[in-house]
């Protein structure tokens, strides 16, 4: 939780937001709306769009409200889903502001009832963009302010995750097995990054296919592994098998093999219990 301080800082800043035109709501999102986060955990604030956005007017308010020099990017500049926003520190907090295009929320919300969804390229995501976790964001989210309803009237409609969208998700695991091939392969010749690369992705789409097999929105991989073990479907112990799937500990080629094989183990295990 924030400070009583603090707290009414963000509510202050939420409304100057949502004063700027183009800006239809603002929102609290991360790991905050969640509860999930630690005592140095920026703050997120969601700002929802539609038409044309005065972002003139949003690099001025950064610059107000901002103790360290900073501006709103434009569109594309931060990438293609994550497009736009700015970083602020205020009273010591950093506080990030990040654009999210109402109508692309809509469009995503449409895929996921049809169960179609994808991982896209985006900076700072390492197992790529899953492009309905605007959904997820939205179901998460605080809403600060919302002065037409318009995103507590959507978000009403998502609470639940389409049937379509968390079979699909559990069907992805099938690249798992891929992966594992692969990774055998590279261990075998100690190539440890590959290997390693290969072994988080398939622990991410295991955490994703739990998660659809529960129905449960996720956003990104930030405490993924962590946030999966809460999940019913979760087998015993699946943060502490992680761990010591991906830890190489004394290097070379057979670490690698024996960190592939218990990998291998834990989806077979995710598989009985996704089943």
């Amino acid at each position: 939780m924030l400070s009583e301080h603090m707290d009414r800082v963000v509510q202050a800043m939420a409304r100057d937001l949502v004063a700027v035109d183009g800006v239809v709501a603002v929102v609290m999102g991360g790991s905050r709306a969640r509860n999930a986060h630690a005592p140095s955990s920026d703050v997120d604030l969601g700002l929802y769009t539609r038409g044309a956005v005065d972002f003139d007017a949003l690099d001025e308010l950064a610059a107000r409200w901002s103790s360290t020099s900073t501006r709103f990017a434009r569109p594309g500049e931060w990438g293609p889903w994550v497009d736009c926003g700015a970083w602020l520190e205020v009273d010591g907090m950093p506080v990030d502001w990040i654009r999210r295009d109402l109508d692309r929320v809509e469009q995503q919300w449409t895929r996921a009832q049809r169960g179609e969804h994808a991982f896209h390229a985006q900076a700072g995501h390492p197992l790529g963009f899953l492009d309905v976790a605007y959904v997820g964001e939205l179901v998460h989210a605080r809403i600060l302010q919302d002065p037409t309803d318009a995103l507590q009237l959507l978000r009403e409609r998502m609470e639940r995750m389409p049937d379509a969208l968390g079979d699909a998700l559990v069907a992805g695991l099938w690249e798992a097995d891929l992966l594992l091939t692969q990774a055998g392969k590279a261990a075998a010749r100690g190539d440890d990054a590959f290997v390693l690369l290969c072994l988080s992705r398939t622990v991410l789409l295991a955490c994703h296919a739990l998660a659809g097999r529960d129905r449960r929105w996720v956003v990104n991989e930030k405490r993924l592994v962590a946030e999966a073990q809460t999940m019913p479907h979760a087998p015993d112990g699946l943060e502490r098998r992680v761990r010591n799937a991906l830890s190489t500990v004394d290097g070379g080629a057979a670490a690698l093999e024996r960190c592939v094989e218990a990998t291998r183990e834990l989806v077979a295990d995710v598989r009985v219990a996704i089943a």
